[in-house]
């Protein structure tokens, strides 16, 4: 090897440890020797350990630091010393804790310090009068070893402790939040056969230039200047480069396709009265998904406003199907209950609403990537808080014909599944109605999300007339598992770096 390009190489803080570890070896011995800050030390140690230059090793070690109470005593002086301090004159408990301004806990223990020291005595006359005595005084002339440790820089290892420091912090140890005992990794640094040769060499502390700077070009004064060789194989630390998180990307990714298929984006609030999340899309006021296992309900503001017009449309439908064959739930439609706010617990309430708009075109497509909300019990498939991809279509003539391949092109273009499945279900608003299913390689079969026909009691109301409208409503979460190749609902929302930095961004 290159001794003299070696050398050429090094940078100012790595010249500066090399030559120090000649003599010394920690961390903290090496700033103390150069004049460098902990951290610079380190830097300059793991870069030469890249060149080979140095074993760096580490270790644990028990370090003594100063706790809330040791930190204001340093300042202030340990209560015994402030109780010493005051007794001029035999005085009560209460007076001397005043005067010294100590609180009843720190007085309590200088009693039990001060006569375990034989510094005071003590008097019971309708309560307790303290005096100082002879050893008090002398003790008020010196520092103790308590207050001589208090004195060191901390943090202090505690294995360089001589016997009277151990004492000393052996009593402090006891006491309230004084001291602290606490363990911390520590470095030493040792040369290699080929770090000595280099020092042998000639190494100084001098680097040289660091870099050539636009002033130096306009002046010419790097003529003439010595700079630092570079060395362009060395290992650096790896740096991850700035990306969009995993899951977000995939979202994205998911809007750009709907938008390509000439799909027009819908958007509306997380918080949702019953009326367009539930009652629009004609699910009775009885039905089990009303109460606290199937919505999330808000405490403030518990209610809000619904169109009148549109209350009394959906009111008729519920109670008799007003306006299409259906004879309705037959039951009486609560105004006040229509009212409530909830979480959003499926994106079908945008779609409702969107119905409702006065921008809605006939022929249209709608999708929106809804944020939704039930309770669930978490685990790998499961998340109480989840993203839902849901739209119709809109349309004279569409049939079953026209949802069955609706739903194997999602299948097949967003979660690339193979093995799709597309079984009879149930939902209130619509008719007939399916279910999604896909083949995930490790899960098994997922339900990739519900299908159907909007019935005329859903849409009537609405649009004001009955039209074919195609809805469906897929689990996002787990159609962006296909794509990541991830087998935890959970790892989509990580925050751990390590994960997010490895994770497949398609």
């Amino acid at each position: 090897m290159d001794l003299k390009k070696l050398a050429d190489s090094l940078h100012a803080y790595e010249r500066k440890v090399l030559v120090a570890l000649r003599t010394v070896q920690s961390v903290a011995e090496i700033a103390t020797e150069t004049s460098l800050q902990p951290i610079e030390v380190m830097r300059g140690l793991q870069w030469l350990e890249n060149k080979e230059l140095v074993i760096l090793t580490e270790s644990e070690q028990e370090f003594i630091e100063l706790d809330s109470n040791g930190k204001l005593y340093a300042e202030k002086g340990l209560p015994e010393r402030r109780f010493l301090k005051v007794l001029d004159k035999e005085k009560s408990l209460d007076a001397v804790a005043k005067d010294a301004g100590l609180s009843r806990e720190e007085s309590t223990v200088c009693i039990g310090v001060l006569k375990s020291k034989a510094a005071i005595e003590l008097r019971k006359e309708k309560g307790l009068f303290v005096s100082l005595t002879e050893q008090g005084s002398k003790l008020l002339e010196k520092e103790s070893l308590e207050e001589q440790f208090l004195a060191r820089s901390f943090p202090v290892l505690l294995e360089s402790l001589s016997a009277e420091e151990k004492f000393a912090f052996d009593a402090l140890l006891k006491r309230k939040q004084i001291v602290s005992l606490v363990r911390k990794k520590s470095y030493t640094g040792a040369l290699t056969d080929l770090g000595k040769e280099l020092i042998s060499a000639g190494v100084s502390g001098d680097a040289g230039e660091e870099s050539l700077t636009a002033q130096m070009l306009v002046d010419g004064s790097w003529k003439g200047k010595k700079f630092r060789r570079y060395d362009v194989g060395i290992k650096v630390p790896k740096k991850p480069g700035a990306r969009k998180h995993h899951y977000g990307r995939f979202l994205d990714e998911v809007r750009e396709q709907f938008m390509a298929l000439g799909f027009s984006e819908m958007s509306g609030p997380l918080v949702e009265t019953e009326f367009w999340g539930m009652d629009a899309l004609f699910m009775p006021q009885f039905h089990s998904a009303r109460d606290i296992h199937g919505a999330y309900y808000t405490e403030s503001p518990k209610n809000g406003s619904v169109d009148k017009k549109f209350m009394e449309l959906v009111k008729g439908s519920h109670e008799q199907g007003k306006g299409t064959i259906s004879k309705g739930w037959g039951y009486q439609f609560s105004e006040q209950k229509t009212q409530q706010h909830i979480l959003r617990t499926q994106g079908t309430a945008l779609s409702a609403r969107m119905l409702a708009s006065p921008d809605l075109q006939i022929p249209g497509k709608y999708f929106s990537i809804a944020r939704c909300f039930r309770p669930d019990v978490v685990d790998a498939t499961h998340a109480p808080d989840f993203n839902q991809v849901e739209g119709i279509v809109v349309e004279e003539g569409l049939d079953f014909r026209h949802l069955n391949g609706l739903l194997n092109m999602f299948a097949k273009e967003f979660a690339h599944a193979t093995k799709i499945k597309i079984k009879p279900a149930y939902f209130p608003f619509t008719e007939p109605s399916a279910e999604l299913f896909a083949k995930h390689p490790d899960l098994g079969w997922i339900e990739l999300g519900g299908s159907g026909i909007l019935r005329p009691e859903v849409v009537k109301p609405l649009l004001g007339r009955e039209v074919s409208v195609l809805a469906w409503g897929l689990g996002i979460d787990r159609i962006a598992m296909f794509n990541l190749g991830i087998k935890d609902i959970r790892e989509l929302f990580s925050r751990k770096l390590d994960f997010i930095r490895g994770a497949k961004v398609i």
